[in-house]
C-alpha cells in the first residue's frame, strides 16, 4: 500500500506542466520516501494542480475535512502543497517537483537526498522536465550589461526587486546538494538566492531589506553570477543567482545539451576586436562556455550565448557589450504563470483541463 501512494503521487507530480517522468530504476520513488511518509504521499497524490477548497480534495482521498484542512496545511509549510485563496478561504494545489519540493527541501536535504537527486537527473529527469516548453527559467541580464533605452521592461532586474515590498534571502539548493555529494567545483557565495513578496507578511528570519537585495544583485554580478527566474512576466516571486557547474538549470544547458533548459534573454553578446585586449576575463565570467579566445582576441558563439551581460560588466576594457536582437527574433515570456502552465501542458499533449 505504501508503495502504492508514491507510485500515484510521482504520476500526480507528472501530470503538472513541470513534469516529474519516470526512470527505469524507479529512483524518483526513493526520492518521494526520503521526503513524505506513505500517508502525506497518499493525501498529496489526491491534490491536483488548480487551487481547490480542503472540502473537495478530503472527498477525493476519502478523509474528513478537518484532518484534510490540518494536514494539508502541515504539507505547504514543507513546500509540498502550495496555498492560496479562493473565495475568499484556504485553498491548496500540488506543487510542482520542480520548480517547488525540490527547492524547499534546503534546510532538510542531506547526501543521500543529494545522491538521489543527481542520480535522478541523469537517468532522464533532466531532459524530461527542461526540454518541454517554455521554459522553466529565464536570465535576466545584468544591471549594467545594457543601456537603459534597449532594455525590455520584463529584463530589468532592479525594476523586478523594486516591485518586492518584502525580501528574504536563502542559500542556493544547488550549490549545497554539490557540496554534499563533494562535486563542487566553485567557490562562490552560499546565499543569495532572492525572495521577492509583493503584499506584505510577518516578518521572517532570513528577511533583507530591499536595499539589501539590491546589494546582492550588486555583489553577484561582480562575482560573475547569472540571473534568472521564473518564465514570465507577472507575478516574479525570486531571482537565483546561478553558475554553470552547480545550478541544475544551467547544467542541463551545459552538461546535459538540453537547450531549451533555460529561456536564454532577448540580447547577444559582441566583443569590439578594437577594444579586446586578450585579457581572458570573459572566458573565465561566462558561465557556459560561450566565448573562447582566437589568438589574442575574444570570440563569442552566439549559438551558446544567453545574453545575461556578464562578459559586459566583466570587462575592463569596455570591449563587450549586449546588442538588442532583431525585433522578429525577439520571443517574449508568458505573461504570468497560468498562461506558463497552459501552454506548457498543450506542448507536453497534456492538455489543461486540470487548470481550468
Amino acid at each position: 500500500m505504501s508503495e502504492t501512494a508514491y507510485e500515484y503521487m510521482a504520476d500526480a507530480l507528472d501530470g503538472l506542466p513541470n513534469g516529474f517522468p519516470r526512470t527505469a530504476s524507479g529512483v524518483e520513488i526513493r526520492m518521494l520516501k526520503k521526503i513524505l511518509s506513505p500517508e502525506e504521499a497518499r493525501l498529496a497524490s489526491h491534490v491536483t494542480g488548480k487551487m481547490e477548497a480542503p472540502e473537495v480534495i478530503a472527498k477525493r482521498a476519502g478523509i474528513s475535512a478537518r484532518d484534510a484542512g490540518r494536514d494539508l496545511i502541515a504539507l505547504a509549510k514543507r513546500g509540498v502543497i502550495w496555498s492560496g485563496k479562493v473565495n475568499g478561504g484556504v485553498a491548496f494545489r500540488l506543487a510542482p517537483f520542480i520548480v517547488g519540493t525540490y527547492e524547499a527541501q534546503l534546510g532538510t536535504m542531506d547526501e543521500e537526498l543529494a545522491r538521489l537527486f543527481e542520480r535522478y537527473m541523469e537517468e532522464g529527469g533532466a531532459v524530461g522536465i527542461m526540454t518541454p516548453l517554455p521554459s522553466l527559467h529565464r536570465v535576466l541580464p545584468g544591471q549594467g550589461a545594457i543601456e537603459p533605452e534597449t532594455i525590455l521592461p520584463y529584463d530589468d532586474v532592479r525594476a523586478i526587486i523594486e516591485k518586492g515590498k518584502t525580501f528574504r534571502v536563502r542559500g542556493c539548493i544547488c550549490r549545497v546538494q554539490q557540496d554534499l555529494i563533494g562535486e563542487r567545483k566553485c567557490d562562490f557565495p552560499l546565499e543569495n538566492c532572492l525572495m521577492i513578496y509583493t503584499s506584505e507578511r510577518p516578518p521572517e528570519p532570513d528577511d533583507i531589506s530591499m536595499e539589501r537585495a539590491l546589494e546582492i544583485l550588486d555583489e553577484t554580478e561582480k562575482v560573475g553570477l547569472v540571473h534568472s527566474t521564473s518564465n514570465v512576466v507577472d507575478g516574479l516571486t525570486y531571482i537565483c543567482n546561478c553558475c554553470g557547474c552547480c545550478c541544475g538549470i544551467l547544467r542541463g544547458f551545459n552538461e546535459w545539451g538540453i537547450d531549451e533548459a533555460i529561456a536564454r534573454a532577448n540580447y547577444l553578446a559582441a566583443i569590439d576586436p578594437e577594444k579586446c585586449t586578450g585579457c581572458g576575463i570573459c572566458v573565465d565570467r561566462c558561465q557556459v562556455g560561450a566565448i573562447s579566445m582566437n589568438d589574442c582576441d575574444a570570440v563569442v558563439n552566439l549559438e551558446r550565448c544567453i545574453g545575461c551581460g556578464l562578459c559586459v560588466t566583466g570587462c575592463p576594457e569596455g570591449a563587450a557589450r549586449l546588442n538588442r536582437k532583431p525585433d522578429a527574433d525577439i520571443v517574449d515570456p508568458p505573461c504570468d504563470f497560468e498562461t506558463w502552465e497552459r501552454e506548457r501542458l498543450r506542448n507536453r499533449g497534456l492538455g489543461d483541463t486540470d487548470l481550468a
